[in-house]
């Protein structure tokens, strides 16, 4: 079992980057514990700037030194982050096009017993919305590293949500087939279309080997890249099953789920189920027993698959 969470895997990378790259700087709001950017702080200080709890200044700061030609890393609690600085990420780095990549730590529900306070579940529809802004959602440390290595050699606005604790590995190490701002196919089938983001793609795949003995062939499609989103990867996926599911840790307002009912509806009509959090507040307890009591799990993604091709016939 993996110990080691993609927020590490961010720091890991920037870490061994910085020791040729001088411009790299990392940004935290009173967060490098829990971004795992502490190491970072203590072998670059000279790159590192801690602004205490002030996530509009961190944002701005950021700005101002990606436009001095740094390649500026911001690290804050994405319930925060995707929040209370919404107007300095429209302003100061999406509509200005500065180079500025916001990490948004311990996303989704991975807080747990902190309850809808500290849960992330529309920062998905938030940052999305921002012309500029891309925002991508990695499934596990081997995708991490390839993403955080791709954004770092980009120069455009980019926000990173990942979870707080470990996740179980979706790839192999160095066999991820990692594309930049295209799906990964993580199964393949032409019975349904699964397509997840983040800590969902690994029960979908799960999801898929349990169809499988049922004599399902479910194609997961693991869509890091939520904006820009893969249209084709979509449109193909609909268009050669018999439905689509998606699958999230967010609300249903404005996510995964929305944007590709969207292109669906568009481009090639066809039954969509969205699985997701609902648009209230979140029960209180830890991802997994989140996740199980709105049935974001393998056992509930293969259910409603099934049900989903017999009533399509």
């Amino acid at each position: 079992m993996n110990k080691i969470p993609n927020r590490q895997v961010i720091c890991d990378v920037l870490l061994e980057k910085a020791k040729e790259d001088k411009d790299i700087v990392v940004l935290c709001s009173d967060s490098r514990g829990s971004a795992s950017m502490a190491g970072f702080a203590f072998a670059y200080p000279d790159q590192f700037v801690e602004v205490g709890i002030a996530e509009q200044n961190l944002v701005s700061i950021s700005a101002g030194l990606a436009r001095c030609g740094k390649k500026a890393f911001a690290a804050s609690p994405a319930c925060f982050l995707s929040t209370r600085s919404m107007e300095q990420v429209k302003v100061d780095v999406a509509y200005s096009g500065t180079n500025v990549k916001l990490i948004g730590i311990s996303g989704g529900v991975s807080y747990g017993a902190l309850g809808m306070t500290h849960h992330s579940a529309q920062d998905i529809a938030t940052m999305a919305s921002i012309p500029g802004m891309r925002v991508y959602i990695p499934s596990d440390r081997h995708q991490t590293k390839y993403l955080t290595e791709a954004l770092l050699d980009d120069n455009k606005p980019a926000y990173l949500r990942v979870g707080r604790n470990p996740v179980e590995d979706v790839y192999e190490e160095g066999g991820n087939n990692f594309v930049m701002d295209r799906a990964a196919e993580v199964k393949s089938g032409n019975d349904i279309a699964i397509i997840a983001c983040g800590e969902m793609v690994k029960p979908a795949a799960d999801a898929a080997e349990i169809l499988k003995k049922d004599g399902i062939y479910a194609r997961v499609l693991d869509m890091y890249c939520v904006k820009p989103i893969d249209t084709d990867a979509v449109i193909k996926a609909a268009k050669e099953t018999k439905g689509v599911i998606t699958v999230e840790e967010h609300t249903f307002i404005g996510g995964l789920g929305a944007m590709v009912s969207q292109i669906i509806a568009r481009e090639c009509p066809k039954k969509v189920i969205n699985m997701s959090l609902p648009d209230a507040p979140v029960v209180t307890g830890s991802s997994k027993e989140i996740f199980d009591h709105y049935g974001l799990n393998a056992g509930n993604i293969a259910k409603t698959a099934a049900e989903l091709i017999k009533n399509v016939g």
